[in-house]
């Protein structure tokens, strides 16, 4: 099968390579997909599980990516709950080769049925920015109707996508972000904007949630905004600033089931909308994660036509 690799973390994207791998075997639980759509998050480069397995040793020349939407075409022994012949989409996962490829194992429980009227581009697009909003929300955030949330990176694939589920959930939303970001942040809902660049961040005055994904000064500078009893939710590591009176969690997102299928029905109710910047094939995914401009929203692949 054709599939991108890795060897180089130094390279970055840069030293993505497509070239033919044997086809993935099932092992207990899994079952083979065929990949019809991939989605990437370029910050896999830096995540260890990329380059080493589980016990720290080196698994290159890895396949990245882990958002997928295909058909399954195998099943390992034991998988109960999935057919051969079925649509799914989700997430693959962390230690074990990605869905830059043509198929992919995964473990079944990693994966939710993909209604038929749904596309793959669409249903690759959902799980990583679909799930961190989500559990960064609801699971960990605790978000309550009226609310106030500040959600950084508004125009971006997480950030628009918190957008989307806090208002649905009737909180007030901020978007933060660059000031070309402004229109986009607004079209996704996002009540009001805050351009990082040229606005002074403080100036919103108090919130009840901070949704996180930039780190550094500017969580410095949110966590001093969290009204009491309130949470700063991050998704870059560990927190670095703690609200005088709130909590701070950072977390990694996890695979779930119900809740991949909970959005994918939004998505079909047209409640929810995915945010995909660029669509290419396989065979032209090196030189479109190598962007010559800066783009927004999530770069899908097409595996196959």
């Amino acid at each position: 099968m054709k599939a991108i690799v890795v060897t180089d973390q130094a390279a970055g994207t840069a030293g993505m390579k497509l070239v033919e791998r044997h086809d993935p075997q099932a092992a207990i639980n899994d079952v083979v997909v065929q990949v019809h759509a991939s989605g990437f998050v370029p910050t896999e480069l830096t995540w260890p599980s990329t380059w080493t397995d589980r016990v720290d040793r080196d698994r290159t020349p890895s396949i990245p990516g882990h958002e997928l939407a295909g058909v399954i075409t195998a099943l390992g022994y034991g998988t109960t709950g999935l057919s051969v012949g079925q649509l799914v989409f989700g997430l693959a996962d962390w230690y074990r080769d990605g869905t830059l490829a043509e198929y992919v194992a995964v473990e079944a429980r990693n994966l939710a049925p993909l209604p038929g009227d749904v596309d793959f581009t669409v249903g690759a697009s959902l799980p990583i920015s679909g799930l961190t909003a989500w559990q960064g929300l609801f699971d960990h955030g605790r978000l309550r109707a009226g609310w106030s949330v500040l959600a950084h990176g508004a125009a971006g694939a997480v950030g628009s996508m918190v957008t989307q589920l806090a208002r649905e959930a009737g909180a007030y939303v901020i978007g933060t972000g660059r000031s070309a970001d402004r229109q986009k942040a607004l079209d996704f809902g996002a009540n009001e904007f805050v351009d990082l660049e040229n606005d002074a961040l403080e100036d919103i005055g108090g919130v009840d949630l901070v949704f996180d994904v930039i780190g550094g000064d500017i969580q410095k500078r949110s966590a001093g905004l969290i009204r009491t009893g309130g949470t700063l939710v991050t998704v870059v590591g560990p927190a670095e600033a703690q609200p005088a009176n709130g909590l701070a969690v950072d977390f990694v997102v996890e695979s779930d089931r119900a809740q991949l299928s909970e959005m994918v029905q939004r998505v079909r109710d047209g409640r929810l909308r995915t945010n995909i910047g660029n669509i290419s094939t396989l065979d032209d995914a090196v030189s479109a994660f190598n962007p010559t401009e800066r783009r927004s929203g999530k770069t899908i692949i097409r595996v196959r036509p």
